[in-house]
């Protein structure tokens, strides 16, 4: 009788069944149909095989040896690559997890660059060092087959250090927490009074919702939430003057002038703050993001203008801020065209990104935020593109809302396995959507045994809808079901390459092909939506670290595929490839079908050569939001100023114009956010150096219209 000797030294009786099992596995994740008579006959000899070892006991690495000899031997080669690539990755696994003092070594060194906006100190090392221990701590937790396809790179599990152990991300309801105060754990922080107060609190409220999330945060609507708190300053102000004696008929003059130069010290406090101040762990600064330009008040109106002016003065030497992220929502009627009564505001917001990348634009009058809009329901996004307005559990809208987790497909991959069988396409596809919707109902089920105090702040402090009512043992599921659960996809650019030789940049029947994709993506979250009463969304992934893993899977198993596997990223969701020569126009013509698709988060961005002045911005603006149904743009370029003196520098120069220093630092924008150079992962670096120049900036909005 032979016995199998397992890795942890477990006797067991050998089973040929699981042998079949594994040949069987392997094939089936390369999609190569193997007949039952041909998996019985590789079985077969790999027992001949081991019989003629003459052993009593035998190792699993022996057997696993033998299954991999035989297929390579009897001219099934990819399947022997997969077979043997998946050895690999639980070897690996295995030897992290008995071992993981190889890894904390590593990270000892320096932090991996998965999110480039996470830096290289002590704290840093020391969360990445807890990170990759409860990262393999789930893998191990969860059901085998959902570990091996996130190991193979079938599908993506983000954030899988915190998958026990919070949410994703929140848009806050930043008036209401401030309005009724609030407590950090070591006290509470009243009502502010003035303007002043309320800036810093809105920071704090920034930070502290970090340290619960593993995801990034925005303020929704914040010009009208300041707002609130403009008047009260205006007052006391006021008060402050007539106890001085200051003239009657000068008072509202001088008032006026205080309170700009008061809220712009407030809105400046702002900006340093969320450059300096650190959120988990002390890592990194908030993940933060700013949506405002549709004011209900001239106060509003004021906050937005003097917000804007802020950011674009920079840090102390004038330094490119790197955070917040600002969304400028644009709408007909309100600031879009000249005669509204915030047009002001619009071209104030085109100026400033055309100096600082920021802000990113956001088009109330897509038909899909129109339908909110027109119910009194602002729309609004992150950075990291997060964009949640329906709710089969509630009323519609943002605040205290945010996505719960998010899971990738790796379309590229399916593509290739289809070897253009559009059909086949479609059936893989459905089999990894199943898995999508299977690894996020086990993360639901893990996530609602937490309580209320496990996420003391943003559901102690009843900052996430759902929260309200429950004490600190409860169950945190009735806010799961308010916000959203998300299957994303990534390179489908590259899927289009591997079914039909041509991506959706190049051929207007790969263009039809996609929107076919995405469509049939967007049809089964639906589906999902109603089956389950969870809102379930589409999510055109912003992929970081993940566009250079995937790719460098696939290579292992199909090697080098031109325009598939031949650079070291997959393109970020439905993005037309960045090498590609396009024209402006083209882009936005081709991308904005999928941001109506897209409805867990999407974006365009547009690459020009150089910093455009912002009547080019809004020229582009206004031919996309006049002519499509596109939402979210961002206008990217590179910034590269003097560190030592804040100059910016033109062109390719290499050395400070103003004070010849070469201490210069590079800015550029991934998966949203902005980003010093240095701090991009080896993935996002190429994708960086590849980026190719829209054509057409230069031309004028009538020259947009005409083409």
């Amino acid at each position: 009788m032979l016995h199998v000797v397992k890795r942890d030294g477990r006797e067991v009786e050998f089973n040929s069944v699981k042998i079949s099992e594994a040949i069987k596995g392997a094939a089936e994740e390369i999609a190569f149909s193997l007949k039952e008579s041909e998996i019985v006959n590789i079985t077969g000899e790999v027992i001949k095989n081991i019989e003629a070892l003459g052993k009593e006991k035998i190792s699993v690495e022996e057997i696993q040896d033998q299954v991999e000899k035989k297929l390579l031997e009897n001219g099934y080669r990819n399947i022997g690559i997969a077979y043997s690539n998946y050895r690999k990755e639980r070897t690996k696994l295995r030897e992290i997890k008995s071992d993981l003092m190889k890894a904390i070594e590593k990270i000892g060194v320096e932090t991996d660059r998965d999110n480039a906006n996470v830096g290289n100190n002590f704290s840093s090392k020391l969360l990445r060092i807890a990170s990759e221990s409860n990262k393999w701590h789930n893998l191990a937790a969860m059901p085998k087959h959902m570990a091996k396809a996130h190991e193979n790179g079938d599908i993506y599990y983000h954030d899988l250090d915190s998958y026990n152990l919070t949410t994703n991300c929140l848009h806050i309801p930043t008036r209401e927490v401030l309005e009724r105060g609030f407590n950090t754990g070591y006290g509470t922080i009243k009502r502010p009074k003035r303007i002043e107060s309320a800036a810093e609190l809105s920071c704090i409220l920034l930070q502290s919702t970090q340290n619960d999330m593993f995801g990034g945060q925005s303020h929704p609507d914040f010009d009208n939430d300041m707002a609130v708190f403009v008047e009260p300053t205006r007052q006391e102000i006021r008060e402050e003057f007539k106890e001085l004696g200051v003239d009657e008929s000068r008072i509202e003059e001088l008032v006026e002038k205080k309170l700009r130069k008061t809220i712009s010290q407030s809105m400046q406090g702002i900006v340093y703050n969320l450059n300096t101040m650190h959120s988990r762990a002390g890592s990194q600064v908030p993940f933060s993001s700013v949506n405002v330009g549709i004011p209900m008040s001239k106060d509003a109106a004021l906050v937005c203008e003097l917000f804007l002016l802020e950011y674009e003065k920079g840090l102390g030497k004038g330094e490119q801020p790197i955070f917040p992220n600002i969304i400028f929502r644009v709408k007909e009627g309100i600031n879009r065209e000249n005669g509204d009564p915030y047009y002001y505001l619009y071209e104030l917001a085109c100026r400033v990104a055309s100096k600082r990348m920021n802000p990113t634009f956001m088009n109330m009058d897509a038909d899909f935020n129109k339908y909110y809009f027109d119910k009194g329901i602002v729309p609004a996004t992150m950075g990291c593109r997060t964009y949640i307005m329906s709710n089969v559990n509630g009323e519609p809208g943002t605040k205290g809302r945010g996505n719960i987790a998010p899971t990738t497909i790796n379309l590229p991959r399916i593509g290739i396995m289809a070897k253009g069988d559009i059909d086949k396409f479609f059936e893989l596809l459905e089999s990894r959507l199943e898995l999508g919707r299977e690894a996020l109902m086990h993360r639901y089920d893990v996530l609602k045994k937490l309580r209320v105090k496990d996420l003391p702040f943003v559901a102690g402090q009843g900052l996430m809808k759902g929260s309200e009512g429950l004490n600190p043992e409860d169950s945190i599921e009735p806010i799961l079901k308010q916000g959203t659960w998300s299957i994303g996809f990534i390179g489908l650019a590259e899927t289009l390459k591997a079914l039909t030789g041509k991506h959706h940049g190049e051929d207007k029947d790969s263009r039809e092909l996609g929107i076919k994709i995405v469509s049939y993506i967007r049809d089964y979250t639906d589906k999902l939506t109603k089956e389950t009463k969870l809102n379930w969304s589409t999510y055109a992934t912003p992929a970081e670290g993940l566009s250079g893993k995937f790719i460098v899977q696939d290579k292992k198993v199909f090697g080098i595929i031109p325009g598939v596997t031949d650079k070291d990223y997959y393109t970020n969701s439905y993005h037309v490839p960045v090498k590609f020569p396009i024209s402006i126009k083209d882009k936005i013509d081709i991308e904005a079908p999928y941001h109506k698709l897209c409805n867990a988060g999407h974006i365009t961005y547009l690459e020009v050569d150089d910093r455009p002045s912002g009547e080019v911005i809004m020229d582009i603006l206004n031919y996309a939001y006049k002519y499509t149904n596109i939402s979210y743009i961002g206008i990217n370029f590179h910034i590269r100023y003097c560190r030592d003196c804040g100059t910016y520098l033109q062109g390719g120069e290499q050395k400070c114009s103003n004070c010849g220093g070469t201490n210069i630092q590079g800015v550029s924008r991934v998966t949203g956010y902005l980003s010093l150079d240095e701090r991009f992962g080896p993935g996002k670096y190429q994708e960086r150096e590849d980026r190719l120049t829209h054509t057409g900036h230069r031309l004028g909005y009538k020259d947009y219209v005409s083409r």
